[in-house]
């Protein structure tokens, strides 16, 4: 660990950021127009951004960007939180049987990307996550209200609008996840701000499902110390 380095990624709805504890680093999120966090220096602040910069003084020199991350077949027009994912992902994951790695980042946008486990890019997918599927539905309809709490319901046919906003957009996202793993073949991670959430129900099917919520800032990391 290198003293004094803190790292930022700029999300599509927060900013995340890595603290350098010395020992350790602790990770926590803040919104995008609040002040920078006490004891974060912005000259030696590593960053990279999937979402719009907010105004504050970056330096160019200290981004991090797609094209500068090592992975085979990595298209340029990859988010680089979805590299650094699958960076991450290569570094930490035991994988005596060579099976296929299939990250899901559960953020503002549901992404999947699927790797070898020679770390060659495959491809993915991409679906609205779970709160811009809910605030869709307040934006677009007349009589539909986003809910303010997100305990998912266990029955599937619900009478509250509510509960029935919050299992099918459950039910949307897992459906997907569900559709592109194969235990047989895959290895899943499930990543971002929404993964405890969603991957709490697939790892009591699957117990070896690996739920690591800060994967992106960890490979921001493991990227710069290499």
């Amino acid at each position: 660990m290198i003293d004094d380095i803190n790292f930022l990624l700029v999300g599509n709805s927060r900013l995340h950021w890595a603290e350098n504890l010395q020992t350790k680093y602790s990770f926590f999120h803040t919104q995008r127009n609040n002040k920078v966090p006490h004891n974060i220096n912005l000259n030696n602040l590593i960053w990279a951004s999937v979402g719009k910069l907010p105004d504050l003084p970056l330096k160019q020199e200290n981004e991090i960007s797609t094209k500068d991350i090592k992975l085979k077949n990595l298209p340029d027009h990859f988010g680089v939180d979805r590299a650094l994912g699958c960076l991450e992902a290569l570094k930490i994951i035991e994988n005596p049987f060579r099976k296929e790695l299939l990250v899901a980042d559960c953020g503002t946008t549901l992404s999947l990307t699927k790797l070898t486990a020679q770390g060659s890019i495959i491809g993915g997918q991409i679906i609205p996550g779970f709160l811009t599927q809910l605030r869709s539905m307040e934006k677009y309809t007349k009589n539909l209200k986003a809910p303010k709490k997100y305990h998912i319901p266990i029955e599937d046919f619900l009478i509250s609008t509510e509960d029935s906003m919050l299992k099918g957009v459950y039910n949307s996202l897992m459906g997907v996840i569900n559709l592109s793993f194969n235990p047989a073949k895959d290895i899943l991670i499930v990543c971002g701000g929404d993964s405890e959430l969603i991957g709490s129900v697939l790892k009591k099917k699957n117990n070896e499902i690996i739920i690591c919520p800060n994967l992106v800032m960890q490979g921001m990391i493991t990227h710069f110390n290499h």
